[in-house]
This record gives C-alpha cells, sequence and structure tokens, in this order.
C-alpha cells in the first residue's frame, strides 16, 4: 500500500504541474485615472515570477498565468505605483475591477548633502543648493555630464580645440575656481581646467547638486565660485540582482557612420547584486566620438576623435550603525590629433589620459546625537603625449623622430573625517580634518614636487530661534610650499520669513591654493612656450550673496515657486596666464592684483499635473581692469554685462507611456576690454564682444515594457557651431575670432534595458 500511494503521487503531482501549464488561469482588467480615463502604457507585472504586459490604448490588459497567488503592481511614467494581492485558478479566468491609478508630477529632488551636517530637505539647507535629480539626466538622453550642464543657469562651458578638452565657467568664474566633487571626494585635474566632468561615467549618477558661492570651508581649495557635487548611485531595498544596458547612437553634424568611425557611438552595461546588507556592483561605459570634419581640409579635425573607456566597481556594507562602501573608478581616454598629409606621409598626435581613482568611505552612526565620517581616496592621472608617423604606402605607424613623447604623472591622497553632533535640538556641531598630499612627474614638470596640505574646520548650525537658523564656519590650514591663507570664515544663514517665503544669504572668504602644474609646468613646442611660476601665491577671495524663495502654491498638483538670487565677489592674487616681460613669445602663470564678480539671477519651477517646467534668467557682469588706467587707456566702464536666459519643459504623456523634453539656453553677448596699440598712436581701450548665441535640445522617450525604454531626439536644434569674436587672442591656445562651440544639429536613438530579480 505504501508503495502505491509513492507511485501515485510521482503520476499525480507532474500530472497536475501539466494541467496547469495547460490549463492557465487569465486575469483581465482596465487601468484607468481617477478621472476615468484610460492609461495606455501602465506596465501591469504579477510577482513574484515577473510575467506581465503593458496596458493597450483603452487601459486594458491581458494575462495568462499558471494558478498560485500573486502580487500584482501597477506602475509608469507619472503615476504613484499600486499593488494588490490576487489569486488564480486553473482555468480561471479573473476580471478585475477597474484598477483606478493616481497621476502626478515627476518628484522633486529635496534631499541634499553638499555641505550639510547630514542630508535634510533643500527647504531646510542654509546653502542656496541646486539639483539636478537622476530623471532629468535620464530623459536628457545626455551621455556625458557637460551635456546636462550646458543649459543649467550661470554655467558655460569651453572647448579647446588644440588640446581637445572644455572646461566649465560658474557665475563669471573659471573652472580653476570651481570644485569638482565625487560623493564629496575632490576630483584631481592637471591644472585649472576641470577635465574630470568629462570623465565620470553617466550611467553611475544619482544626481547632481551644485552650491553657488564659495564653500572653502567645508570643502578647501578651488572652491570659490561653488562646488558640484557628483552623487552616485547607491543601493536599494526592493531588488537584489538588477542588469542594465544601454546603447545610444548620435550624428555629429551630418557625419554618422553606423555603430563606428563618424559619429558618436556609446555603450554600457551594468550589474548590481544585493543581499541583505551587502552589495556588489560594476558597470562599463564606452563612448567613442568620431571627431567632425567642419570647415577642415584633408584629414585635419575641426573637433578631434576621442574614444573613452570607463569602468568602476564597487562593495558596500550597510546595517543600522554602519555604512562603509568602496569604489574603483578608472579611465581610459584617447584623443586624436590627424595631421596633414605631406607626400605620402603624415604626422598625429594622440593625448592619452588615464586615471585610477579609489575611492572609501564609511559612515558610523553611535546614537541619534553623534556619527562619523570618513572618507579615504587616491588618485593616478597621467596624460601622456605619444607623437607618431604613418607611411600610407607601406601602412606602417613609426614614432616621430624630434618629436617629444612626454608623459605627465599626478597622484593625490586624499583624507577626510567628520563628526557631527547635536548638542541639543537648537545647535549641532560639524567639526573635520582634512589631508591632502598631492606629488607630479614628468618631461614637462620641473623635479617632482610635492605639496602637503593640513586643515581642521569647524562648523556649528544654531537654531536662533525656529524660525533662524545661523551656521557660522571657520578653516584653519598649512601648507608646505606657499603662504595659505591661515584662517577662513564664513557665515550662512536662514530666515523663515513666513510659511511661503524663505531668505538666505551668506558671506565667505574664499581660497585656491596654486596647482602643481601652474607651480612647475614648463611645455615647449612649435607653437607654444608656457612655463611655470614657483613664486605664485594663492588666490583669495571674499564673497557675498543673498536669495529669497517664494512659494506661490504649493498643492498635490501644482507647485509653483520662484528663487531670486544676488552674489558679489572680490577676488585678489588671481592666478592668469600672460606673456613674460620683455619677451612676448613666452606665457607664463602670475597673480593679478584684483578681480570682481556681480549678478542677479531669477529662477522659477512648477509643477502641474503633467508639466515639470523651470524658466531662468541671469545678468552677469565681470570686472574691467582697465577702468583703473582713466588717464592712460580712457574711460571705460568698471564692470561689462552678460545676459543669460534658460528653460526645460517636460511634459508626460500618460497614456502613452513617453515624455517629450525641450532644453534651451540662450548664452549672450558677453563685452570685454583690452588694450590695442594703433600705429604712431598711444595706447588704447577697445572694446571687444563674443556674440550671443542658443542652444536647445528636444527629446522624445517611450517605455516599450517594463524593462525596456527608447528615447530619441534632437540636439543642437539652432545649429550653433561657432561664434565669433572681435577680441585679439592673447592666450597660447587662444582660438581667435571664432570660437568653437558645438558641431552642428545632431539626431540621437537610444535603447536602455533594465532588469531586475528580487
Amino acid at each position: 500500500m505504501k508503495h502505491f500511494l509513492l507511485l501515485t503521487l510521482c503520476w499525480v503531482c507532474p500530472c497536475a504541474q501539466l494541467w496547469a501549464q495547460i490549463n492557465p488561469g487569465v486575469i483581465t482588467g482596465r487601468v484607468i485615472t481617477t478621472d476615468g480615463k484610460a492609461f495606455s502604457g501602465a506596465n501591469i507585472v504579477l510577482e513574484p515570477n515577473g510575467t506581465g504586459q503593458s496596458a493597450k490604448t483603452d487601459g486594458s490588459f491581458f494575462i495568462k498565468v499558471s494558478p498560485g497567488t500573486y502580487t500584482l503592481h501597477v506602475s509608469g511614467v507619472g503615476l504613484d505605483k499600486m499593488e494588490r494581492s490576487i489569486q488564480i485558478n486553473a482555468g480561471e479566468t479573473l476580471s478585475l475591477e477597474n484598477l483606478i491609478v493616481k497621476e502626478r508630477p515627476l518628484p522633486l529632488q529635496d534631499v541634499v548633502v553638499t555641505g550639510q551636517m547630514e542630508a535634510q530637505s533643500l527647504k531646510n539647507s542654509v546653502y542656496p543648493v541646486r539639483t539636478i535629480d537622476y530623471e532629468r539626466i535620464r530623459l536628457r538622453g545626455a551621455t556625458n555630464i557637460q551635456t546636462v550642464l550646458n543649459t543649467e543657469l550661470g554655467m558655460r562651458f569651453t572647448n579647446d580645440p588644440a588640446t581637445g578638452t572644455s572646461d566649465v565657467e560658474l557665475m563669471g568664474m573659471t573652472g580653476q575656481n570651481v570644485k569638482v566633487l565625487l560623493d564629496g571626494v575632490p576630483m584631481v585635474d592637471r591644472g585649472g581646467t576641470r577635465e574630470s566632468l568629462g570623465q565620470i561615467d553617466i550611467n553611475t549618477i544619482e544626481r547632481i547638486e551644485i552650491v553657488e558661492g564659495p564653500m572653502s570651508v567645508i570643502y578647501g581649495t578651488d572652491a570659490l565660485a561653488g562646488v558640484i557635487n557628483i552623487i552616485s548611485k547607491k543601493g536599494s531595498s526592493d531588488a537584489n540582482f538588477t542588469i542594465s544596458a544601454r546603447m545610444q547612437e548620435e550624428t555629429v553634424g551630418k557625419e554618422y557612420h553606423a555603430l563606428s568611425q563618424n559619429g558618436i557611438h556609446n555603450q554600457n552595461i551594468g550589474v548590481k547584486w544585493q543581499r541583505r546588507k551587502i552589495q556588489l556592483a560594476g558597470n562599463f561605459t564606452r563612448n567613442d566620438f568620431g571627431g567632425w570634419q567642419g570647415d577642415s581640409s584633408g584629414r585635419k579635425k575641426a573637433w578631434m576623435p576621442k574614444s573613452q573607456n570607463l569602468y568602476t566597481a564597487s562593495a558596500g556594507y550597510n546595517s543600522e550603525k554602519w555604512n562603509i562602501w568602496y569604489r574603483f573608478n578608472g579611465t581610459d581616454e584617447t584623443i586624436n590629433f590627424l595631421g596633414y598629409v605631406f607626400g605620402t606621409k603624415a604626422g598625429d598626435t594622440d593625448y592619452i589620459s588615464k586615471r585610477w581613482f579609489h575611492q572609501a568611505q564609511g559612515q558610523f552612526k553611535l546614537n541619534d546625537k553623534l556619527h562619523f565620517n570618513a572618507a579615504l581616496s587616491y588618485t593616478d592621472y597621467s596624460r601622456r603625449t605619444l607623437n607618431t608617423q604613418i607611411d600610407f604606402e607601406t601602412g606602417k605607424r613609426t614614432l616621430a623622430l624630434g618629436a617629444s613623447q612626454d608623459k605627465s604623472i599626478f597622484t593625490t591622497a586624499f583624507f577626510r573625517g567628520t563628526s557631527a553632533y547635536k548638542v541639543s535640538p537648537k545647535m549641532a556641531l560639524l567639526a573635520g580634518i582634512e589631508v591632502t598630499n598631492n606629488n607630479s612627474s614628468g618631461d614637462r614638470i620641473l623635479g617632482s614636487p610635492t605639496i602637503n596640505e593640513y586643515a581642521v574646520f569647524l562648523a556649528p548650525e544654531i537654531k536662533l530661534t525656529p524660525k533662524i537658523k545661523l551656521s557660522p564656519g571657520l578653516r584653519l590650514l598649512k601648507n608646505s610650499v606657499y603662504e595659505a591663507p591661515p584662517v577662513i570664515p564664513s557665515l550662512n544663514g536662514k530666515i523663515v520669513l513666513n510659511k511661503k517665503l524663505d531668505f538666505r544669504f551668506g558671506y565667505a572668504r574664499g581660497f585656491r591654493s596654486p596647482a602643481l602644474r601652474e607651480l612647475y609646468f614648463k611645455f615647449k613646442d612649435a607653437s607654444h612656450d608656457i612655463i611655470g611660476n614657483e613664486n605664485l601665491k594663492a588666490e583669495y577671495s571674499n564673497s557675498f550673496n543673498s536669495s529669497i524663495v517664494i512659494q506661490l502654491a504649493e498643492k498635490p498638483d501644482l507647485r509653483l515657486s520662484a528663487t531670486l538670487g544676488t552674489f558679489y565677489n572680490v577676488f585678489h592674487d588671481q592666478i592668469t596666464t600672460g606673456s613674460v616681460p620683455g619677451n612676448a613669445s613666452v606665457s607664463s602663470y602670475f597673480n593679478l592684483d584684483l578681480f570682481k564678480t556681480k549678478g542677479v539671477t531669477l529662477e522659477n519651477k512648477l509643477y502641474w499635473k503633467n508639466i515639470t517646467a523651470t524658466l531662468g534668467g541671469a545678468y552677469i557682469a565681470r570686472y574691467n581692469r582697465l577702468s583703473e588706467s582713466p588717464l592712460e587707456l580712457g574711460n571705460t566702464p568698471q564692470f561689462t554685462w552678460a545676459p543669460e536666459i534658460n528653460i526645460n519643459i517636460l511634459y508626460v504623456f500618460n497614456r502613452l507611456g513617453s515624455t517629450i523634453n525641450l532644453f534651451y539656453k540662450y548664452t549672450g553677448k558677453r563685452p570685454t576690454y583690452q588694450v590695442i596699440t594703433l600705429p604712431g598712436q598711444e595706447q588704447s581701450a577697445r572694446l571687444a564682444e563674443t556674440e550671443g548665441y542658443q542652444m536647445a535640445d528636444l527629446t522624445v522617450t517611450k517605455t516599450v515594457t517594463k524593462y525596456v525604454n527608447l528615447m530619441g531626439g534632437v540636439r543642437n536644434l539652432f545649429n550653433i557651431t561657432n561664434i565669433l569674436s572681435t577680441s585679439q587672442g592673447t592666450g597660447a591656445h587662444d582660438p581667435g575670432n571664432s570660437i568653437p562651440t558645438s558641431y552642428g544639429r545632431s539626431y540621437f536613438l537610444g535603447l536602455t534595458i533594465n532588469w531586475s530579480k528580487h
């Protein structure tokens, strides 16, 4: 009897499974919004097996599934997620009542960490922080950070065709005054140009936080103009295995070849595994830019080809009290300068950059009042110049004789430790210590210099009343090779004027230490002769800013706010380049006595049903040094002003599972004054102008399934390539009267796949 029962079970169980497969259940239903309209494109998924489909045009769905108990998930762009537990039997047709979903505008990223005692809402921050969240980055279809930032208010990008690099300008100040951080840890650059912005994998970014104004007390050198803090993606608790892949193709003006050569070709794959308290992740991204011919002839490119391999790997451990993780960022980048053909040969130059960035960070929460943070990083960054000659008859490539084959290496070890202690509900203390070791070597570096810097800082946060919050700060520092300002003070505050009106103000003394390149660099070739200056002094500034935030409307389906800001900066001993006295062909670095910037900004934000929009404007002035010499050069204004306007609009088509996005910016004409000497006349001041221009991108996204998204669009709608300038070239890499701005109107199409297993 026992054997008979066992044999019976062996037959019955497989037959039951087979019957369930042959005779599955059917689940039908319809997704509608709270106002009774069908929602097309909503994703209906049954967990744990992942079966599902997208709702049809009328919102209906029809899913065949094996009998069992499931959790039905409904999600979509612009929807609040909903869940429902259901049970289905073999052969049963289960008709669900209408699934009513609530539409919502895209959420405002409201939590910031840059400069804060701890992560807190943007409304409570004493600093005026601007955020660009993941959703906005994704909807931009961007493959690099510059694309995300180039339509932001107060930002300009400049391109150097001679070296293939670009730099950022913030609120009238150059990139050498902008601190670039990755999760609060400084990125290393060769000099003032912020090349590091283009060497971070955008596919690993959660959001970008921008603080305008000096942050030297908290973040040290280079943070005179402000901070760009790039926050990487961290773990989530709703999935333990995720695979993502992305492929995007883009034309370069009218130039394009599928998958390789002309055009822009981007591929990315990422894997993340998370179980309980442990997380492991890795990403690989390939960016290939084929260059742009423009008006150049022969082999030469107006924009040089560039290829990038970006690697990231991370491991983390999270618990109630501990949060520890390690992250590796690797960059392997090559920029190609293609020379003219002479006879059967041509000389080419490759600029090869390698960046290995190791980053370990930890957080320990002792109790609700006291927690500690520590960050340790090591950067090994090199830039190599490789000159070769190609023989087109034989196809052989050899090292170019008589040309420089040099390599510059920059290494930085960095440690930062902070502690935050809540003394009482009205007072909290943030204290920290920083140690930085910078080294450099190479053919273009004089010797093997080392710079060590040590700093301690204190930044308490005091609530004088429920409506008044102050954060005074103080930084003490010591540098091993130059005389740095011994004390750096700051004061920031926030006053709640009423429920809808907040006022922020700040004063800070900023500083920037001379970079190794500026102190010890030496470079000479056929068109350049640049030498460092070991006698440079550190820059310092006194800066003032204020802003008023008005909440004009704050309802579940409508949010409207306006932010009016002003700033004024006075810089002393600003480091810049210029000709060596008595030898106009040689350039060096030196300190200027005085430089100033000031301006006013206005930004309006709207969240209304399916629309998310921002409209902003800025009017920024830069100091005219020639105004100090009216007797010698004539009367000129003390400041020259330039306007900016930007508009970003996002509209969500809920029923189609699609979005359309417009990013626009007008960068106004920028005037400046130069000294000229006409034949037979004395020196005089001459007005020079860089013309204004408009940039705009249009993107469209479509959710195909739960895992697949399509994106396409047009960049540079106004087909801008070069803008004209009437200034006379003075710098080593000055482009002259035609400034390269972009490579013309381009079109792109991308596919993204995100698959996760719970």
